[in-house]
Parts: structure tokens; sequence; C-alpha cells
């Protein structure tokens, strides 16, 4: 300590002598030099330090992270707790619990597989996975020197199922609680209901709304179990829009208006004109977003846009479809009615998300542009969304007349359709997420569901280019195919609902060649 009572720290790097920044709650002092960056914890006890105009903290990046770690620190104190979590793990001093040491290859045999395309199951194969990948398909006879053999009992192999249209912050907690609980909390409840969404034999999401980008880095480097993430980030809304979760009273918004809360959290952003929608959308892509998710038009989980409003002019679709397509990839757009889904195909928007009030000259246009149609089961039965409003419930009846109807329309103009489930703020309804998918039988065979859950939607993730994050095969059992697959008692082939039932069908679950799951032994 130096007699005015500033803290004089010796840089072991370079020998300089460095005085004390500003204290923080957490006591971190950071020193920008020559590109390398020291932190040093110094303890509460020299709370009172004080700093000179010419230290390091001054620099602009200096302060931002202060002003971070302050609030965070002081409104998210449940992050002491993940911290303990992983960073022992972050600086290598620890492995994560649940990580599984590299070993020998896998030989899956004794199987009936379905390679995510075929329409009959292949015989007289084997699986080979080595590391993350699939290696080979040798004949059921050939054996292969220093292998972990695991019998599969006869079951029907396939590769791990891709929810195309998932929330993975937002499905399973109620709205109440993502919209007043610390964020922390809501992150901490998504990583729960992550390894719960592997363990029901989803090994990929596409995530079309919410703030997933630490989930999944968690996940992808093995500190987490849960599905690959291909993520949006926020929503982009505009003002009144259906991603806009503002109260009446938040009106109106000023230059000196602070964030929404949901905005805070990266559950959505709100933009309006040409210039905002590309801020935000570069925004999204900076975090990493694999694709842009906009909002085109009203809603049922949303209490201010009437379902019929369209949301956007075309020119600020535009705006979204041109700053994503400098990155190399795309935009996909909440929609329902004729007018939205028109609007949104005419900008450019390559995947429409519901679309369920569409009409004949609408299918025609989004098969005619070579776009993607990503549908739900949302047929108002037990297995819905919950919702309290009357409104809300009368409009979510309107959709479900529509599925049926849409469903049809994209099958008769050989439209790309996908499939997924769209559960949201749903605690409860998570656990049906094989068994909503499971309903598309109404319309389609059992294979072409499983085709569409498999190879079909991962196509449709693959249109992120070179923002994918996963640019290997998904959804397919062959050679050089990542190793996410599942062995299921029985053959979903003849009985679709097979996927409803996880807990007792699912025999093994199986994602980057890591097990997540076996009751079939070794």
């Amino acid at each position: 300590m130096t007699g005015n009572g500033a803290s004089v720290i010796k840089d072991e790097f370079f020998g300089d002598t460095v005085d004390c920044v500003r204290a923080l709650p957490t006591s971190i002092f950071t020193s920008f030099r020559r590109g390398v960056v020291v932190r040093i914890s110094f303890g509460n006890r020299y709370g009172g330090l004080a700093h000179g105009l010419d230290c390091p903290c001054h620099s602009p990046l200096a302060l931002n992270l202060f002003d971070r770690l302050n609030r965070d620190i002081s409104r998210r104190s449940v992050l002491s707790g993940i911290a303990g979590m992983f960073g022992a793990s972050a600086l290598g001093l620890a492995s994560p619990s649940f990580a599984q040491a590299a070993g020998k290859p896998i030989l899956l045999r004794n199987a009936r597989i379905f390679d995510g395309q075929a329409s009959k199951l292949i015989e007289g194969k084997s699986v080979l996975i080595d590391g993350k990948t699939i290696k080979a398909l040798p004949g059921a006879s050939e054996t292969v020197a220093d292998a972990e053999v695991i019998d599969c009992a006869g079951g029907t192999l396939m590769p791990g199922m891709i929810d195309a249209h998932w929330h993975a912050l937002l499905a399973g907690i109620s709205q109440v609680a993502a919209m007043t609980a610390d964020v922390p909390y809501v992150h901490l409840v998504a990583a729960q209901e992550a390894e719960r969404t592997v363990l029901r034999g989803f090994t990929t999401v596409r995530d079309v709304g919410g703030p997933s980008f630490a989930l999944k880095r968690a996940i992808d480097e093995g500190r987490l179990v849960g599905p690959r993430i291909y993520p949006s980030g926020a929503m982009i809304s505009q003002t009144s829009g259906h991603g806009d979760f503002r109260m009446r009273t938040d009106l109106p918004r000023t230059p000196q208006s602070n964030a929404s809360l949901a905005e805070q959290a990266g559950i959505a952003e709100i933009a309006d004109g040409e210039a905002e929608v590309l801020r935000r959308v570069r925004e999204q892509l900076m975090l990493g977003a694999s694709q842009i998710k906009i909002m085109g038009g009203g809603g049922v989980a949303s209490p201010y846009d009437p379902i019929d409003a369209v949301q956007y002019t075309e020119a600020e679709m535009k705006a979204a479809v041109s700053a994503a397509a400098d990155w190399g990839t795309y935009v996909c757009i909440h929609a329902y009615t004729p007018a939205a889904v028109q609007r949104a195909v005419a900008s450019g928007v390559k995947s429409i998300e519901h679309g369920q009030l569409a009409d004949e000259e609408t299918a025609k246009r989004i098969a005619d542009a070579d776009a993607w149609w990503s549908i739900q089961p949302f047929l108002a039965d037990e297995d819905a969304n919950t919702y309290a409003l009357p409104e809300q419930r009368a409009q979510q009846q309107t959709i479900a007349e529509g599925t049926a109807r849409a469903v049809e329309l994209g099958r008769k103009y050989k439209i790309n359709m996908a499939l997924g489930t769209d559960i949201l703020f749903n605690p409860k309804g998570t656990s049906t997420q094989g068994k909503q998918l499971a309903k598309f039988s109404r319309w389609y065979e059992n294979v072409d569901v499983l085709r569409l859950l498999t190879s079909g939607n991962a196509e449709l993730a693959g249109l992120s280019g070179p923002r994918n994050p996963y640019p290997g095969k998904l959804g397919r059992i062959e050679p050089g195919a990542y190793a996410d697959m599942l062995i299921v008692d029985g053959n979903p082939l003849e009985d679709i609902s097979l996927i409803a039932n996880p807990e007792r069908t699912l025999k093994l679950i199986m994602k980057d060649g890591r097990i997540h799951k076996n009751t079939l032994g070794g």
C-alpha cells in the first residue's frame, strides 16, 4: 500500500508498477497492456481504494466491464453458484462430472436401421461409431477389433430426432416465472430441461427465439447435457408486435427509456424502421445466431397484437433478409395470415413459422419461392399450450382449425415442410414433445413423419450455411454423419406412437458418440 491509500501492484510479466483501480464488489482488477489481460483479486477489505484518472480502469473497455460486473453481481447473486459449478472446469482444474472419456470405438449390432431417408428398414448391418461420428456400417457378421459391442436386441436404430421449432429458454418455464424471476434462474431451468430434451430422443433443436447462446456453449463444451442448438437469439419485433412484451404502462417509449425486461434478458428486441432492424439483426449475428427470427404478424401468446395484424413493412423485412444474407444465412418469420406470409415470401424470407391461416394462393407462393414451411401440431387439444384469456383461447381454436388445411396445402404443392412443437411457457407440456409430433401421422405416412423429424429438419437447419454451428451430416445414419442416434424398442415405421413414450421405448440414446441412456447393457 502507498501512503495515500492507493494499492501498488507489480506486473510479473513486464515489471510495471500499476496504481490500483476502482474497487468492485468482487474486487477484480483488470490491466490492459500490450494485448494481455491480467486480473488480480483483492478481496472486499480494500473496498475504499482510490484510483487515478490515468489508470487503465478509465479505458472505455474497462469501464464497460466494471459496469457489467457491478450490475450482474449485485442483481444476480445466483451467478456465484454457477461459478462454483463451472469455474474449476473453465480453468482446467477439473472435468465436468458427466464427461465421458474418449474410449474404444462402439459397435451397435443386432438392430434394424432407419437411416433417415429410406422407406424400409435396413437389415444385416451394424453401425460403428468412432469418436463423434459414424465410421462405417459393417456387415452383421463382421467383427471390429477393440470395439465395445452393444447388442441392440433387434430394436430399430434411427437418427436422433430434430425439433424444428423449439424455445430452449422458454419451453420449460411458466410465462410468469420467465418475466419475473432472476434471469439466471431462467437459464438454470433451461439447463435442466435441455437434458430432458435429449432423454426424449431430441438430439438437435432449432431454437427460434430466446437467449440460448450460453446454454448452447455449455452443451457444446461438454459442461451440460443437452441437444445441439441452432440459436436465433432475440426475436426481432416491431413496436406492438408479437415480440413486444411490455405493459401498456411502459408506453410511450422515448430515447431515455430503459430497455424492457424481455430485451434485457435477450428474449426479444424491439426495432422500428430499416436502420433499427439492421442494427438488431446484426447484434444477434454478432452474438452467434445461426439464423434470424422476426415477427411478421400477431399471435396467441401476446395480449396486445391481434392475430390478423400484419407486422413489419416489406422494406423492414428486406432489411433483415439483407443483413442475414450478408452473413450467409437466412430469416425465419412468425406469421399466420395470407397477408403476412405473402409479404414475407416477397421479401426473401426463407422459412415460414406456423402459417396455419394460409390459403391456396399463399401456398403456391411459398412453393414458387422454394421457401420452407415450418408447421406445428396446433390442435387445441389436451397437449396444447395453455392460455388464461378467453380471447387467446378463441385464437388458438382458429389456428387449430387451420392446421389440417395447412398440412394438406403443403403436401399438395410439394412445399419443403419441417416439423416442430413450439412448446412455450409450458413446463408440464415439454414431456409431450414426441407425442405431439407423432400426431402428424394423421396426414403423413409414419416413415414420412420420421424423415421430416430427421433428415428433413436437418436440411432446414443447414440453410444457415457458413453460420451452421454443426456443419457435419445430421439426421442420417451413414458414414461421416454425427453419431446422434436412438435404439427404439419396436418399429416406429409401423407404430409411430413409440416416439411418444421415450422413457419406455428408447433403450439407447447417443449424441456425439456419447451414450446418455442405455438400458440394453454392454
